[in-house]
């Protein structure tokens, strides 16, 4: 059966109206629709609180409304594509210098967590002997990223730096969470000879691991699109188009007859699912764009 690209769409556009938070809804309205930039911030401020920090659900299995890491790394990801704003970075900048380790990074999850609803993954991460929490790469690395590719000052980026720079040029990370993290600040760290020298290293071993999965592959993995879901993105001129081919087929085969996409870990509440499929379909239709799938319909 022929592939219909707006038929995908449409299913697709159906599936976020339905069950897409506001925030993806008007995520959706900007890729696709000319929504306001605006109309995103306003949604995404509604995760924000007094101090400058997100939470409250942005990542969907963590239902604690305090702020924490990752819900600040999504909401910088999130400006990152609809419009900067300096105003918002500096506020999460102040909250992140409220909760950094004295290694000089933040914890991928903080304790707060633990005293309401979340995924059995989001575990804070201690040392043994202290009892300290740990820093951690994710999110530091894409946290430092997002900030350096926007030209953003602020004294908690100096010292957050100086800790991934640590991290990097120490023992090749395990995960891939911990991988892409790395890649990620080395590809916008200013100082370019370092970065490049590392980029090269923790390419090739990247590309040496499991950790770039085959369209065989089931469950939690990332497979090429995952990696590089951009033509111009980092990683893309090491995939062959046949492997980027295999994965977008798979891609399409995988949307539900819903019209949304599946995650592939576990969702621990069904509101928990619908938000993540909500955030992936709209990833999926964004990516689709990007490689000129819907140019074809």
């Amino acid at each position: 059966m022929a592939i219909d690209p707006k038929a995908i769409f449409a299913k697709a556009e159906t599936f976020i109206w339905t069950n897409g938070r506001l925030l993806e809804r008007r995520l959706f309205a900007f890729y696709f629709k000319d929504g306001s930039a605006e109309a995103v911030k306003r949604a995404l401020l509604a995760f924000q609180n007094a101090d400058g920090g997100f939470g409250n659900a942005l990542e969907p299995d963590i239902r604690c409304p305090d702020s924490q890491p990752v819900p600040c790394q999504h909401a910088l990801e999130i400006l990152d594509e609809v419009g900067w704003d300096d105003g918002i970075a500096q506020q999460i900048c102040d909250f992140l210098l409220t909760i950094t380790t004295t290694e000089g990074g933040v914890p991928w999850v903080l304790p707060s967590v633990e005293a309401y609803p979340h995924a059995p993954w989001w575990r804070p991460e201690v040392d043994r002997k202290s009892g300290k929490l740990l820093a951690s790469i994710n999110p530091t690395g894409i946290l430092c990223s997002l900030l350096h590719k926007n030209n953003f000052k602020h004294r908690w980026l100096d010292e957050a730096t100086k800790f991934c720079w640590r991290v990097i040029e120490g023992p090749l990370p395990d995960g891939m969470h911990n991988a892409g993290a790395i890649l990620d600040f080395l590809q916008y760290a200013p100082d370019r000879p370092r970065a490049e020298g590392q980029l090269k290293r923790h390419v090739q071993a990247l590309l040496d691991s499991a950790l770039v999965a085959g369209t065989e592959d089931d469950g939690y993995v990332w497979k090429p699109l995952d990696w590089a879901p951009n033509p111009d993105d980092l990683l893309r001129n090491h995939f062959s188009a046949a492997r980027v081919q295999s994965h977008l087929n798979q891609i399409l085969a995988e949307q539900r007859e819903d019209g949304g996409w599946p995650i592939s870990f576990p969702a621990f509440s069904p509101a928990c699912e619908l938000e993540w499929r909500g955030w992936q379909t709209a990833n999926r239709l964004k990516m689709l764009k990007a490689n000129n799938f819907f140019d074809e319909g």
